[in-house]
Formats: structure tokens, C-alpha cells, sequence
């Protein structure tokens, strides 16, 4: 008997030993929802082996295919876009990384990193990988480093910050592309055989052309609430290239990074080339989870305040534009007053003593008061402002210069631009080049002594309209291919700088719009401006496309006289981001003027839900005449509804819209909200109590074939 029992111990033994070494051979990085797991081949490379749904028992993992090279390189046997292309220093092209080992280590609860250290046997370059995983969150960062101990300094030609494979009959990507006042524009394509690449090389607003994440869905097209999709998204503030690639095999490689274009890196020995991080998550339930998986994430670890609440705002711009003074300012700090926002901000055409901004053709880069229109100051305006009880905000664009300046008089080198060619101005100006250490110094003390002089300031609006043109940096010399690289990041030198000395002061990330609307860059603003366009059917489409990969909280939306819609519907839509005014409340009558204020109060208060709840994408504009967002709070307790009749044909048939993410099992009284004084509530809905089941199942009838209207519903579990 007890001979048996040895036995049968040495047989489990021998049984458990080789399932770690089955294991031994996998790395997984896993959140509570998804498996990315790596495998080392018999030959000592690394490959990924599975992407998807979380695996629940570990013996399984014997089974996984060995798949794709995990970070694929240049001049060896694969005949297909490489994660990584390198130049030794003695004319060899190749390289081969083998695995060495790896690690993974607690960041704080809920969250992982594991770093998986790769070497080439023949030449002494070694490239980590780094993944954090955000357990409950469903999210997975991933980011590269790569140095050398060679003698002399090698060159990097290409260096990917993820290489993705995946399996599945068919493959839909959808990319969100556009331009000025017209961004991210949702256009869905299916990838077969070869490749398709989405890339900008703007330099900086650098997503003026398309923007810098995407979705993938597989086997069929991507579907709100079903389906298998990827959503990626780079965390970098310049040129960015997506590659999707479909081999002989149909499995498709994701290539994220830098766009190497034009940027050639020469890596010294014993420095770190590090990528920026590459964001995603794996939803198996269509596009709405994966969204509200983002919203969550960026929310808790990546918006600077992700947590806070926001200020309402009243800008001046569309009411003066450039031509103002201290009493028509005062003016606007009453109005503020009167609305019942938190705050009032001002707009571009404040400063330039010898080129007065009073236009875009110069004043850019000098950052004094205009005695003419300001002889007391900011400070005057700070204090005025607080008297009416509303705070100050400023608009400032640290990062270019008009020509016509002083600052360009007297540091010409500053500004990119060719010494030798005549200079192509987009909008009038130049990028001041972030690579030089001076020129971080000067940009950083633009806000340093605003707030040193002012500290009243409440508020930055920073702007950066022009893409890098004339491509040339003075300070880098024989170093041109490193300028769009060195810019981005002294950019964020300063940017660090910035939050480091003022954690809590609230800035919006402007770019001529939307052109700038990436996580990195969002770790130093509280919220972005989604795009000039203000026009409220426009906006619709702006804010869902923007809303796939952003919480409301971080996307600002103006109220504005932009567009033909009624003032309800353009506010109604403002609502459903952070919301602001730039219009002339003077001109308004007392029912508009009323309205809304009362829209400003139902605001600050649906705050915690509507910046703070849940999202759901429920009727597409892309797909009917119609849409329909609602927000729920965490707790289920309330819930807000926004509906939108754009332009229905006549006689359209209408359904209901059916909602999500209640609990069924309560009753919530609907309220119709937003309505002009003495008007009755539209909704056939309002006063009544519903249960959760029947409002998900059943719906309610709210939608018309009248042209831009609007409802917003707020529901109360009872």
C-alpha cells in the first residue's frame, strides 16, 4: 500500500513538473476579461500565440498554436512588415532576438507590468517589451525600449511599439479620418491580402487628417453590442502609422508606432530608444463595451483629473473675436454671471506690444498685454471676473510664432524653418522647435509667469494650430531625421513641467480642433476641443466618433450661433460632453436666456452622471436620420437620455428606443428636461415610471420625423 501511494506520488510529482514546463514556456498578460499570451519556440524566439477572450485553465495552453513572432525583425526569413529595422555600425541589416526572460511585478492593485527582455546573440542589442494590464479596467498597455552596447552608434530605421496578430475568416477595420471642422469622420473597410496603412506627417496637430486609434472587428462588421473587435490607439502627440497586414495565411498583423517617415534614428551605445505606448482592449461584446472599458480606464489612471469635476465656461470669441477691451469684457464677465456658468474665458487677441494681435498675421509668440485694449492688465481682468463670481480662463499657443514678431526677431533660429528656401506659413506662422532646450525654457515660461504674475488664472485654453512645415531644425543640425522625435518630446519636457508646478490647474488640449487627441498629451489636459465645428448636427457626429475611444468628461462642446438648428437642440447637444457657451447671451430673448441658464443648472448637477456614468451608443447617425446617447450612474440610480431627430424623410416609420444598462428589476420615473419656459414636455413618456426590463426591452417611442429636434430624459429609480 504504501509502495502504491510512492508511486502514485512520484507520478503526480512528475505530472505537475511538466505542466510547469509547459507553462515555463508561456508568458501571459491577462486582465479579468482577456489573454495576451506569448510562447517560446523550441528555436528560443518569441511568438504570440493567442489574443482573446480570457482562458481559464492553464493546462490549455500546451494546446495554442505557436503563431506569429511576437516582434518581428528585418533581414532575416519573414517576408513581412517588421516591428523593428536596424543598421549596425559595421553595414549588417539583420537582426535576430531570441528570448532571455521575464518578469512581471504589481504596480498597485488591480494593475500588472510585465517586461519580456529579448537579445541578439551575434550583435549586442537587446529590445524590452513592457506590458501593464489593467485588470479590471480590460486594458493593455504596451510600449518597446531598445539600446545596444556596439561600439559606435547604431541607426534605427523602424520601431514599432506593438505588433498584434490575429486569426479570423474576415477582418473589418474602421479608421476616423476627416479635416478641419470636419474630423473623424467613421468609414469601415474589410482588409484582405496585403497591406493598408493609416499615417500622418504633420509633425504636430498631427491628427488633423486622421486620428491616431482605430477599431477592428472580426469575422463581420463591427456591431454596437456583439461581436469580437480590437480597439487601438497610440499615445503620442506627432506622427503616428498604423500597418494592418494580411498574409498568405489570412492572419493579420497590427504594426502601432511612431511613423518612421523621415526619421531615421541614430541610437548612441548604452542609450534607450524608447516607443510610446500603444493602448488597447479586446471586447467580445461589441463596441459599446470596449468603449465604456476605455472611458473607465482613462478616467481612473490616464486624464489629468480624470476623477474631478469640470468648470462650465462662457468664451468670447464668436461675441468679439479680435476686437475687444475691458469694458466689453466686463460685459461678458455679467453675462457669465448670468448664465450661471463657472467661468469665462478669453480668447486669442490679448497680447503683442510692437505687432498688436488684432489679427492671425502676427503678435504670435509675444506674450504681453495689448496696453490698448488691456491697459490694467490680466490681473484687472482676473480680479473684474471674480467680483462677478465666475473664474478667469486665458487661450494661449506657446508653441508657434507669427513672423511678424518680436520673438522672431530677435530668435529666427527658434522656428523650424529652411534656411536656404521660401518659407510656406500655415495660417500665418511657424512651429517653434521643441527639440532645443532654449526654446522648452521659453515655452514653459510663457504659462510660468502668466500664473507667477496672475496666480488668479484659472484655466488654460492651449492651442497649436499649424502642422510642422518647412521642415528644418537649426539646434539639431546633422540630426534633421530626429526632429519630428525630439519635438514631441520636449514638448512633453514642458508639459511636465507645467503639471509638476500647477497639479491642479485645468488646461484644454486645442489643435484647430480635434487635431490633437491622444492619451499622452491628455496626461496634462483635463479635456480636449473636439473641433472647431460647432454646429450642432455636425457635433453629433463628432462626439460619437470621438465618444469610441473618450469619456464625455474629456470632450469639450460649446454652445454656439454655428448652425440653423434651434437653440434647445444645440444646447441639448453640448450637454452630452463638457459643456460650454460661446455665444451672445445679450442677443437672446428672456425665454432662450432662461432656457439656458436652466440648461447650465441641469448640468452641474447630471454631472456625476453624465462625465462620470456609463455610456451607451443606442440609434446611430450613420445609420438612420436619428440618434440617441444615454449615460447611466454607476449605481443604476439614474440615468440621462439624449434623442436627436436630424432631417427624417416624411413618412418615415419610427421605432422605439429601447435602453441599456438599467437594472430590471427597478422602477424609474422619466422626467422630459431642457424645455423652453411655458412649453409642454413633448414626450408621450414624461411623469411615467417604467421598470428597468421594460425600458431595455420594450423602449420608449421618442423619436419623430420632425427635423432637429431634440429630448433629454432624466430617469430616477423610484
Amino acid at each position: 500500500m504504501k509502495r502504491t501511494l510512492v508511486l502514485l506520488s512520484i507520478l503526480i510529482f512528475a505530472g505537475l513538473l511538466q505542466l510547469q514546463a509547459a507553462e515555463s514556456k508561456f508568458i501571459s498578460i491577462r486582465t479579468d476579461q482577456t489573454n495576451l499570451i506569448f510562447k517560446v519556440g523550441d528555436n528560443g524566439r518569441l511568438y504570440q500565440s493567442y489574443l482573446g477572450q480570457a482562458l481559464g485553465d492553464a493546462s490549455d495552453l500546451a494546446y495554442l498554436p505557436q503563431g506569429i513572432e511576437a516582434y518581428l525583425t528585418h533581414g532575416m526569413e519573414d517576408y513581412f512588415e517588421p516591428a523593428i529595422r536596424i543598421l549596425h555600425n559595421d553595414g549588417n541589416p539583420s537582426l535576430l532576438l531570441k528570448y532571455v526572460s521575464h518578469n512581471t511585478r504589481n504596480v498597485e492593485p488591480g494593475v500588472t507590468e510585465t517586461s519580456i527582455l529579448l537579445k541578439d546573440e551575434v550583435y549586442p542589442v537587446e529590445v524590452t517589451l513592457y506590458f501593464t494590464a489593467f485588470a479590471k479596467e480590460n486594458i493593455i498597455k504596451e510600449r518597446t525600449e531598445i539600446r545596444h552596447n556596439e561600439k559606435k552608434p547604431v541607426t534605427l530605421y523602424q520601431y514599432a511599439s506593438s505588433l498584434l496578430s490575429m486569426q479570423a475568416s474576415k477582418y473589418y477595420m474602421t479608421e476616423f479620418s476627416g479635416e478641419w471642422a470636419h474630423e473623424v469622420n467613421m468609414t469601415e473597410q474589410e482588409l484582405s491580402f496585403g497591406k493598408k496603412m493609416v499615417d500622418t506627417k504633420l509633425g504636430s496637430r498631427a491628427g488633423m487628417l486622421c486620428s491616431p486609434f482605430f477599431l477592428v472587428s472580426l469575422n463581420d462588421k463591427a456591431k454596437e453590442n456583439s461581436g469580437d473587435v480590437l480597439f487601438g490607439t497610440l499615445a503620442w502627440t506627432g506622427n503616428f502609422r498604423f500597418t494592418f497586414e494580411v498574409d498568405n495565411h489570412n492572419k493579420l498583423r497590427i504594426l502601432s508606432g511612431i511613423n518612421p517617415y523621415a526619421s531615421e534614428y541614430t541610437l548612441k551605445p548604452g542609450e534607450v530608444f524608447a516607443t510610446p505606448e500603444f493602448i488597447f482592449t479586446y471586447s467580445t461584446e461589441g463596441k459599446g463595451k470596449a468603449s465604456r472599458d476605455f472611458h473607465s480606464w482613462a478616467r481612473k489612471y490616464q486624464l489629468k483629473d480624470g476623477e474631478g469635476s469640470r468648470m462650465s465656461l462662457l468664451n468670447n470669441w464668436e461675441a468679439t473675436y479680435f476686437d475687444f477691451d475691458e469694458t466689453k469684457l466686463g460685459n461678458l464677465f455679467k453675462e457669465a454671471k448670468h448664465l450661471g456658468v463657472d467661468m469665462f474665458l478669453l480668447d486669442d487677441g490679448w497680447f503683442g506690444t510692437k505687432y498688436p494681435r488684432n489679427s492671425d498675421k502676427q503678435g504670435l509668440g509675444d506674450w504681453t498685454e495689448i496696453k490698448e485694449k488691456l491697459p490694467n492688465g490680466i490681473g484687472h481682468l482676473v480680479k473684474e471676473a471674480n467680483a462677478q463670481g465666475v473664474k478667469f480662463g486665458l487661450w494661449i499657443e506657446p508653441e508657434m510664432v507669427n513672423p511678424k514678431s518680436e520673438l522672431f526677431e530677435k530668435h529666427p533660429d527658434w522656428a523650424i524653418h529652411l534656411p536656404n528656401r521660401e518659407t510656406y506659413y500655415f495660417r500665418n506662422q511657424l512651429v517653434l522647435d521643441l527639440s532645443n532646450p532654449e526654446v522648452q525654457d521659453y515655452v514653459f515660461g510663457i504659462v510660468d509667469k502668466l500664473m507667477t504674475s496672475y496666480p488668479g488664472i484659472a484655466y488654460f485654453k492651449w492651442d497649436c494650430n499649424s502642422p510642422i512645415t518647412n521642415v528644418y531644425s537649426a539646434y539639431l543640425k546633422d540630426k534633421q531625421s530626429h526632429l519630428y522625435i525630439e519635438h514631441v518630446r520636449g514638448l512633453y519636457k514642458v508639459l511636465k513641467r507645467v503639471k509638476d508646478k500647477y497639479p491642479t490647474l485645468p488646461m484644454m488640449l486645442c489643435s484647430g480642433g480635434g487635431a490633437r487627441c491622444d492619451y499622452e498629451a491628455l496626461k496634462y489636459f483635463t479635456e480636449f476641443w473636439a473641433s472647431d465645428n460647432t454646429d450642432g448636427v455636425e457635433r453629433i457626429f463628432i462626439q460619437w466618433g470621438f465618444s469610441h475611444f473618450f469619456p464625455s468628461k474629456s470632450i469639450a462642446a460649446h454652445v454656439t450661433s454655428w448652425g440653423k438648428q434651434p437653440l434647445k437642440f444645440r444646447l441639448d447637444v453640448a450637454m452630452m460632453c463638457k459643456l460650454g457657451f460661446d455665444i451672445q447671451l445679450h442677443e437672446m430673448n428672456e425665454k432662450e436666456q432662461i432656457l439656458c441658464q436652466d440648461v447650465v443648472k441641469n448640468f452641474k448637477r447630471l454631472q456625476p452622471v453624465i462625465l462620470d456614468g456609463d455610456q451607451y451608443r443606442l440609434v446611430s447617425p450613420y445609420e438612420s436620420d436619428h440618434a440617441a446617447v444615454m449615460y447611466n450612474a454607476k449605481d443604476k440610480n439614474k440615468a440621462i437620455l439624449f434623442t436627436y431627430d436630424i432631417h427624417p424623410r416624411y413618412g418615415e416609420i419610427t421605432q422605439p428606443v429601447r435602453l441599456e444598462g438599467l437594472d430590471p428589476a427597478k422602477r424609474y420615473k422619466v422626467e422630459e428636461i431642457n424645455l423652453l419656459q411655458d412649453s409642454k414636455p413633448v414626450s408621450a413618456a414624461n411623469g411615467k415610471v417604467y421598470s428597468g426590463d421594460y425600458l431595455m426591452k420594450v423602449g420608449l417611442p421618442l423619436l419623430s420625423t420632425r427635423h432637429t429636434t431634440s429630448h433629454v430624459l432624466e430617469l430616477t429609480a423610484q
